[in-house]
């Protein structure tokens, strides 16, 4: 697949610190699984649709509900945000998306853990 998205060994590098540690069973490759993620959501893709050459899709969905519970996409982010300190322009997207009713249920869930500890759903 021309398009796919791939981290490089050096982007993979730079983010390995923030993965949790692996227990029991040895991880499948860490650079094909958040590549896969990565593609998926940057793609607007669903799991179903990931490419094969990225894993399973389930593998990659796995990953993504587990180490988003964690908080490692949260501390990834920020940590590469914090590297070059406060920016000196900051843009507003003003893109507006139809959510399905049932995206409400992900913050009981705990996906987004940053967002559910700020704001409590009644």
């Amino acid at each position: 697949m021309i398009d796919l998205f791939w981290l490089s060994r050096s982007q993979l590098r730079r983010i390995k610190p923030y993965f949790p540690q692996a227990h029991g069973v040895p991880r499948v490759d860490d650079q094909r699984v958040v590549s896969g993620i990565v593609h998926v959501i940057g793609n607007g893709l669903r799991w179903r649709d990931a490419p094969r050459e990225c894993d399973p899709y389930k593998a990659l969905y796995n990953r993504f509900v587990r180490w988003s519970r964690l908080g490692v996409f949260d501390r990834i982010f920020s940590a590469i945000a914090a590297e070059n300190g406060a920016p000196e322009q900051l843009m507003i997207d003003a893109t507006h998306l139809k959510a399905h009713r049932t995206a409400a249920s992900l913050l009981r869930k705990g996906m987004f853990p940053a967002v559910s500890d700020a704001q409590k759903v009644a």
